[in-house]
């Protein structure tokens, strides 16, 4: 049977290189993983996300897949029509020397 994304995720994190993209990657998933949920947990479809923030539901979408680097502003309406607040925070590195 063949190898599933997890399976295959871990062997590739073996690679120092893809390990350090991956990483520097995760800022731009959490976005992507707190616009997805937070949508699903109003039950909101992309469409009824776009209508509510006036975000066109082709932007949404971009943004679920990770394909567009949203801006501050795009993310404070996303964060409204969600009925939340945008946070953000800056922390510490895991190891300062990077």
């Amino acid at each position: 049977m063949g190898k599933n994304f997890r399976d295959t995720l871990n062997e590739q994190l073996k690679d120092p290189t893809f390990r350090a993209e991956w990483e520097a990657l995760e800022p731009e998933r959490q976005i992507t993983m707190a616009i997805i949920e937070g949508r699903e947990e109003k039950a909101l479809t992309q469409k009824q996300l776009a209508e509510t923030t006036g975000i066109a539901q082709a932007d949404i979408s971009r943004l679920e897949n990770g394909t567009a680097n949203p801006s501050l502003r795009t993310l404070k309406r996303l964060a409204a029509g969600l009925g939340m607040q945008l946070k953000l925070e800056f922390v510490p590195l895991a190891n300062p020397e990077q």
